[in-house]
């Protein structure tokens, strides 16, 4: 029998392919955690964003459920949106204006439907919130058009 003598003509090229597979192995799995970090962090702000939200809204609607309309003022809300004793965002909440006013219709209860004026009147406020996070410094700003009924002496005094 004879004997066959392989030349070794690879001379490492097996150890460098090797290392190259392994360094993109290596580059695929650092991508992977980098963008799974990145939208870690892309799901938590809009958490945050969405809860400040939240906020905005309960201070604008403890605003709206009180006679503002009496003396429009600026006001300032603790919000614990958790419930954890805790305060968790700042509101606040600018002086509401008086956009818009019209006459209220009301119609008359005989059978004929006549609408005739009366002392009330439609008026629609702007009502502007400004939350602020302490955690992250960042801001949401949200505004809110509320319509009440006025009588004709309310109106005069806080709508221009």
């Amino acid at each position: 029998m004879s004997k066959v003598q392989f030349k070794n003509r690879e001379q490492g090229a097996a150890l460098v392919v090797g290392l190259i597979m392994l360094l993109l192995l290596t580059m695929l799995v650092s991508s992977a955690f980098t963008m799974s970090s990145v939208n870690l962090k892309s799901v938590g702000n809009m958490q945050t964003r969405d809860e400040a939200l939240a906020a905005a809204n309960t201070a604008i609607e403890l605003v709206v459920s009180t006679d503002f309309t009496a003396a429009p003022k600026e006001t300032r809300s603790n919000v614990d949106i958790d419930n954890d004793g805790n305060v968790d965002y700042v509101v606040d909440i600018a002086t509401p204006v008086c956009i818009q006013e019209s006459l209220a219709q009301v119609v008359a209860p005989s059978s004929e439907n006549l609408s005739m004026s009366s002392n009330t009147w439609n008026t629609v406020w702007s009502v502007n919130a400004t939350v602020s996070d302490s955690k992250t410094g960042g801001s949401v700003q949200v505004r809110s058009g509320v319509r009440v009924l006025l009588t004709d002496a309310k109106k005069n005094a806080v709508c221009p």
